[in-house]
């Protein structure tokens, strides 16, 4: 890979986390078009790196960056929930116009996505229409809707003996807590409509379960969006990195990259 990796920070409202910034050679760049991903709860921007890679290898401008009271990558502190949910969608603006100050005139096509998390808060800058171009793919890895009436996993014994550990990664005032009860009721109330949106989510992810991603699909598609699903065999919750190759190929399929 031969990008310029930009060890920079980004900052919306007070609010900073640190990014990694992917600026491929300038003679052979595609400044057209951009990507800009995000992680999950408790991770950090190190577990897409080959998203970012995959991306840039191609030719195309990239930014990973934390999310917001994550401290495996950035220790910056946050708030609250409440600035955490305002704040978090417009990150990804923030990496755009990052990436706009390098490249003025390119960024006309555009790819957002995350994984977990970084998937609900990329839906999240969907629903907010924060970006005007001419064309806006957005890929969710790891993500999904419970059915109704069962126990996630989130709730199950197993999981919360792991809360102790995990609610030290981040920030205080984003605990599991509150963060786990907000995110299952935040993506049953997402309302966005006329967008271009992919799932990538492993038939091994127990944390999205069995067809918890294909039910989200169906809630977005009855919103009026053009929604698609891709079930690797292996694609386990814990393991975002091996969604690149997939990411990869969903853009070349899209005419992205």
């Amino acid at each position: 890979m031969n990008s310029k990796i930009l060890k920079v920070t980004l900052e919306v409202d007070k609010t900073i986390v640190n990014a990694m910034a992917f600026l491929p050679p300038q003679e052979s760049v595609k400044e057209d078009r951009f990507a800009i991903f995000t992680h999950g709860y408790t991770s950090h921007k190190g577990s897409l790196l080959n998203w970012a890679a995959r991306v840039s290898e191609e030719n195309v401008p990239a930014i990973i960056f934390d999310q917001p009271g994550h401290f495996l990558g950035s220790y910056h502190e946050i708030e609250g929930l409440d600035v955490f949910k305002d704040v978090a969608p417009q990150f990804f603006l923030r990496a755009y116009e990052y990436l706009k100050s390098h490249y003025p005139q390119g960024g006309q096509k555009l790819v957002i996505g995350g994984h977990s998390l970084g998937a609900l808060t990329s839906l999240m800058a969907l629903e907010r229409e924060l970006f005007t171009v001419n064309e806006l793919l957005c890929v969710c890895v790891g993500f999904g809707l419970p059915p109704a009436g069962v126990t996630h996993i989130f709730s199950t014994p197993f999981y919360k003996s792991t809360l102790n550990l995990r609610g030290q990664l981040v920030s205080e005032n984003i605990p599991p807590e509150q963060v786990f009860p907000w995110i299952k009721e935040k993506k049953e109330e997402l309302e966005i409509s006329r967008q271009r949106i992919h799932f990538i989510t492993g038939d091994d992810d127990v944390v999205v379960g069995k067809d918890g991603s294909e039910r989200l699909v169906e809630f977005l598609e009855e919103q009026g969006n053009h929604v698609t699903i891709e079930k690797p065999k292996r694609l386990a919750h814990h393991m975002p990195e091996l969604a690149a190759a997939h990411i990869k190929k969903f853009l070349k399929d899209s005419s992205f990259l």
